[in-house]
């Protein structure tokens, strides 16, 4: 990361690589969660928006590599969980 410029440089797929990853470990989160978890796990080096979560979710739901279904998140709000496919796409990478 280069000091001048506070953006990190992602190669292409990266995000995407990560978005897919962590409910492989953390089991079904929401898009929200799951940014969370990326930032924590960079410390906060990688921060993500809406916009860019719900861009890579997208992509890997065309892909059929993700999968949706709405349920409550913890503070009673309806919210998408998503959910990795195992055929194809398998956790155990």
């Amino acid at each position: 990361m280069n000091m001048d410029d506070p953006k990190l440089d992602l190669l292409q797929g990266t995000l995407d690589v990560m978005v897919q990853r962590t409910p492989c470990v953390m089991g079904p989160l929401h898009g929200y969660g799951i940014a969370r978890r990326i930032e924590q796990v960079s410390g906060d080096q990688i921060l993500l928006n809406q916009g860019t979560i719900y861009a890579a979710l997208v992509r890997l739901q065309q892909k059929k590599w993700t999968s949706a279904e709405w349920g409550t998140s913890d503070n009673n709000r309806k919210a998408n969980w998503r959910r990795i496919w195992r055929t194809g796409n398998d956790c155990r990478m």
